[in-house]
């Protein structure tokens, strides 16, 4: 265990801000936690190719810092480095991206992890603290963001506008908006709709640091290379306030940064082993820390949350160049422990919210999971018992020129592998499986028999995963690089007037759609010419409109297999389909066509809308999706089935209609329709068509779009759309020329417009100038005329209103020298108030402890009283102890005389009568002899301690009679300094106010006037002590002296009550010397608030 001390240092700096510095380690102070003994006891788990598992098999102690080492290794035993790692807003889930691409979630609480996303590039960040808990963000080797669901492993948005490596990613703390930083660039986020709301560019010449949110608000912190630190409003971007960049000492060239949880303090840290400490509060920087010298850069900074810190936190981890990451007390500036060696030094760092775990990367690639209450059980301890000294005279010691610093190993990281190889999983199907099986195996390990037979039995898919089995059905390719090189074309000048044709409120859905027309223009012409293609794409626009390449991919697979043959007669609607669909309809309901026929519409009204708007505008959202349902679930000729079979489900009112606008109308709204009965015509129709009106057999079957490019679609006339191209080319040509001459014959003509204008104002101008000057000169004459009578009348009211002045100032003047004397004498009034108070107050509680003394001293007379009559109940009890025994003995010796006279012979009958007398006198004799002696005895111990009770009665009332000499010397004082100071406030006030000085004679002698012959004080000083209170007349008894009601005859022993005595005599001397520190408390106390009172009056 090594030894460790820390001494805190405070320099006067010229900003007068403070210095701190971590001193040399001697005592026992830092926790220093084996590297051996944490490796014999961790446990290791390798990931390796599983997608789920437990993270440790053997639960771990309470005891162990390091609960679980994680590790993944690839094929021939290669590991594959971890590189970032993120926990949520719970702290007990966390993710981790490798080099490969492959992102687990570690979940801490069921001891599990899982493999949830397969980004195939290395990330450069993560964050996992998003509203929506199941979502997360992680920052690709490709300069983009994107969005993932872990439960779902969907891709829920792609975010692009970067153009270097995302450092950090920082998530407001309400979870709606995000901010990522790269080198060059800051981007704020809406996580809502994925959509950039904000960006910061910079100079090239300072780059950016790192820009976060801090917690618990709404202020964005952005730290730039130059050591400036700013503050913004995160709704308006409104600048509250910047940092000053300190102007003392070395420049630290920011770094690294953290904040405690209360979003009050700032720490940062740079090429230095210096620490910079901010109160965001007031913005000032508060305190500087030194590290050892052995920390030369400071790579990253993490506060420690604590359970009853309230958010201000108090350990900060410091992650140096060396691989050691130091947790030192940012108040004591102690170093507590440290994390990593010199064979396993520490990468990065991630402290979960709750303060349970810390998960650190190592330098070879591995994370090290540490449980953050047994890195920290030693600190929790309660402190050793402390023993404060207050010394007098050394406040003002300077410790400013003790300094210390800390001294600690060196240590080494070795040098990082550049070596870096991706892995590819390639998953191939069964061997033993048939080419009907492969047929209806879809890609994302459904089975479109099995989706097929349960569209049929439920008549829809579940909305959960409706777009999952979309996605599967179609086979998208998810080609991200060319769809990449579509978008990066830009708009299509076809659609760059798309909001005038097609007006949509939702500007995001506006702009998505935007987008999803322009890469179809840029990946075939043909959709860059066709007037219907924003119906077709509309409702998968506004389905997929956080997936835009996903939105980009159904509609390109609806246009190649939904859509074949619709553009063979480009740009007239496609009739070989038309006829096709009117085929089957004549087939199966010729009254219906005849009907049609006789009405003069044609399949271009009753058919073409329902395709060119793929039944958007006649269907509900719900029914519009079950029926697509069905037709991405079969055949592609199913979709003209389904136009079929609507127009069959609306024979009756369709019977009923005889006008051509009323078909139109029909065709372009909604009706009253059940989608079920529909689809369930659709099938009867696929199935009872005869093979020469299918259209089953005239379509090809689905297609897929190929994986890495995009197909090329080239089934249209290209002469057409070439010829449209270019013409549509010269019109616009033409219309900028039509434009730029009728600018320029707009402007030549309003400035034309404009000369004239000017011309005839100008004109009109002098004419009305001419005829206001002469009505000026008339006005003038006239205003010399009346001013000259009004300064006139003005001198004559100046000079009255200087004399109502000067009347005003004499008596304003009178009337604050009265104010000011009232005031004067109340205040005075007040203070004499005051000091009666003060003084009457002091009386009673003197008189209030004196009372308090006599009860006292009654209440130890009265156990005095009670013990000598104890003791004489107990003298009383052994006298007749004696007596009886006396007795016993005399009828004892009675009775053996009795025996002996009875027995002996009568002729010696005399002899031993006298005998037995003399027996009888000498047993008496001795009895007599015994009790004497021990009455003696007795009364020598009984003076012995009558002499001790006087003694101790002398000390006694020594003891009293010097708490009562300090009692009158204090009050004395007291009181002559009161007499002074009003007698020098008499003398102040004597030439201005007489009568006040007579009021103030007369108040003396009343206060003055001598009480038994000595001037009057309080009489806690002079009239009362310990034991004035008594009357002279009362006969008081104590138990230190001699009892009057005593007898002398009375002998009675002491012993039994000596030890109550004394204890009894100890806790009435200590209550007397509580009470005398009580007293000169409080005659100190009235004595300081005199003389402040007093200080007050006389300034």
């Amino acid at each position: 265990m090594t030894r460790v001390s820390v001494m805190v240092v405070d320099v006067q700096m010229p900003t007068g801000k403070k210095d701190m510095t971590l001193s040399h380690l001697k005592g026992p102070q830092t926790l220093h936690f084996s590297l051996v003994q944490s490796y014999l006891i961790m446990e290791v788990t390798n990931v390796g190719d599983k997608e789920d598992g437990k993270i440790w098999h053997r639960k771990p102690t309470p005891r162990r810092s390091v609960l679980v080492t994680v590790v993944r290794t690839a094929q021939q035993a290669k590991t594959v480095r971890f590189l970032q790692v993120a926990f949520d807003t719970t702290g007990c889930v966390f993710l981790a991206g490798d080099h490969h691409g492959n992102i687990y979630a570690f979940d801490m609480s069921t001891n599990r992890f899982r493999l949830v996303q397969k980004t195939g590039q290395a990330c450069t960040a993560l964050a996992f603290n998003l509203r929506r808990t199941t979502e997360f963000l992680v920052a690709l080797a490709d300069y983009t963001i994107k969005c993932f669901d872990k439960d779902t492993k969907q891709l829920v948005s792609w975010m692009r506008g970067h153009e270097g490596a995302v450092s950090s990613i920082s998530v407001h703390s309400s979870g709606r908006y995000a901010i990522s930083t790269s080198a060059d660039t800051a981007q704020l986020w809406d996580l809502d709709t994925f959509q950039r709301k904000r960006k910061l560019n910079i100079r090239q010449s300072v780059g950016i640091q790192k820009v976060f949110f801090l917690p618990l608000s709404n202020t964005i912190l952005s730290c730039f290379s130059d050591d400036s630190i700013f503050a913004w409003e995160s709704d308006t971007l409104f600048c509250k306030y910047q940092l000053p960049v300190p102007d003392c000492g070395p420049r630290i060239s920011y770094k690294a940064f953290a904040v405690t949880r209360d979003g009050k303090s700032l720490a940062a840290g740079g090429r230095s082993n210096l620490l910079h400490m901010w109160s965001l509060d007031s913005q000032q920087l508060v305190r500087v820390i030194q590290m050892p010298s052995q920390v030369r850069t400071v790579r990253q900074l993490e506060f420690l949350p604590g359970s009853f810190d309230g958010g201000a936190s108090q350990i900060l981890g410091v992650l140096s160049q060396d691989g050691v990451m130091r947790f030192i007390n940012i108040h004591t500036c102690k170093l507590l422990f440290h994390l990593g060696s010199v064979d396993d030094a520490v990468t990065t760092v991630a402290v979960g919210p709750n303060g349970r775990y810390l998960a650190a990367i190592m330098d070879n690639g591995s994370i090290n999971i540490y449980s953050i209450q047994s890195l920290t059980q030693e600190l929790n301890k309660p402190p050793l018992s402390q023993v404060a000294v207050i010394s007098v005279g050394e406040a003002d010691q300077d410790l400013s020129n003790i300094k210390m610093k800390v001294r600690s190993q060196v240590v080494q990281r070795p040098n990082k592998s550049s070596s870096r190889q991706a892995q590819v999983k390639i998953l191939r199907p069964p061997a033993g499986s048939s080419a009907e099986d492969k047929e209806n195996e879809l890609p994302a390990g459904l089975n479109k028999k099995r989706l097929v037979s349960l569209l049929k039995a439920f008549g829809e898919y579940p909305a959960k995963y409706r777009m999952f089995v979309w996605r599967s059905l179609l086979c998208l390719p998810e080609n991200h690089a060319a769809y990449s090189s579509l978008t990066d074309k830009g708009l299509h000048p076809a659609f760059l007037t798309l909001q005038e044709k097609y007006p949509i409120k939702n500007h995001k859905l506006q702009r998505g759609l935007q987008r999803v027309l322009s890469a179809l223009a840029h990946w075939a012409a043909i959709f860059g010419e066709v007037e219907y293609l924003p119906l077709v794409a509309f409702p998968f626009v506004k389905l997929f409109q956080n997936n835009p390449m996903l939105c980009f991919e159904v509609v390109a697979t609806l246009l190649v297999n939904w859509c074949q043959h619709w553009f063979e007669y480009f740009p007239n609607p496609p009739l070989n389909i038309l006829s096709m669909a009117e085929n089957v309809l004549a087939h199966h309901d010729k009254e219906l066509l005849q009907h049609l026929v006789d009405c003069g519409v044609t399949s271009q009204l009753y058919v073409w809308p329902l395709l060119e708007t793929l039944f958007s505008e006649v269907l509900t959202r719900d029914e519009w999706l079950k029926l697509f349902d069905n037709v991405f679930s079969n055949h592609p000729s199913f979709l003209l089935m389904a136009c079929v079979s609507y127009i069959i489900c609306c024979r009756e009112p369709l019977l009923l209609c005889s006008q051509k606008k009323d078909f139109e109308y029909f065709f372009h709204h909604r009706n009253n329709l059940d989608v079920g009965a529909m689809i369930k015509e659709a099938y009867r129709l696929m199935g009872s068509t005869p093979a020469d009106l299918q259209p089953q057999t005239m379509l090809s079957g689905f297609t897929p779009l190929t994986s890495g490019q995009y197909p090329v679609f080239h089934q249209y006339p290209a002469f057409i759309v070439e010829y449209q191209s270019r013409e549509r080319e010269r019109i616009r040509l033409q219309e900028v020329e039509y434009l730029r001459e009728r600018k320029e014959l707009s402007a030549l003509h309003a400035d034309f417009v404009r000369r004239q204008a000017e011309e005839k104002a100008y004109l009109a101008q002098q004419d009305l100038l001419r005829k206001a000057e002469d009505q000026r000169r008339t006005i003038l004459a006239q205003e010399e005329e009346k001013l000259t009578e009004q300064r006139t009348k003005l001198a004559a009211m100046k000079r009255e209103l200087k004399v109502k002045e000067f009347q005003l100032l004499d008596a304003t003047r009178r009337r604050f020298l009265k104010q000011q004397q009232d005031l004067q004498t109340s205040q005075i009034r007040r203070l004499d108030q005051e000091i009666s108070r003060k003084m009457d107050l002091r009386e009673r509680e003197t008189a209030a402890a004196v009372e308090d003394l006599e009860v006292r001293q009654m209440e130890l007379e009265a156990q005095r009283k009670r013990l000598e009559q104890h003791l004489l109940k107990e003298q009383q009890r052994v006298g007749h102890e004696v007596e009886e025994e006396i007795q016993l003995k005399l009828r004892e010796a009675g009775e053996s005389h009795t025996e002996l006279l009875r027995d002996a012979e009568s002729n010696i009958q005399a002899l031993e009568e006298s005998l037995a007398t003399a027996h009888q006198l000498g047993l008496q004799s001795d009895w007599q002899r015994e009790v004497v002696d021990h009455l003696q005895r007795v009364g020598t111990e009984r003076e012995r301690g009558r002499a001790r009770l006087e003694r101790l009665q002398r000390q006694t009332l020594a003891e009293e009679e010097r708490l009562a000499d300090t009692m009158r010397d204090v009050a004395g004082r007291e009181w002559d300094e009161v007499m002074s100071t009003r007698a020098r406030l008499q003398e102040q006030q004597r030439p201005s106010s007489p009568a006040h000085t007579d009021g103030w004679r007369q108040m003396d002698v009343k206060t003055l006037r001598p009480t038994g012959g000595h001037p009057h004080r309080p009489a806690s000083a002079g009239n009362h002590g310990v034991r004035t209170s008594v009357p002279a007349g009362a006969n008081m008894l104590c138990l230190n002296s001699c009892s009057p009601s005593g007898s002398s005859s009375t002998s009675f022993s002491l012993d039994r009550g000596r030890a109550r005595l004394d204890s009894s005599e100890r806790e009435l001397l200590k209550e007397i010397r509580e009470l005398r520190l009580k007293l000169a408390a409080r005659a100190k106390e009235a004595s300081m608030s005199s003389s402040q009172s007093v200080h007050t009056l006389s300034q």
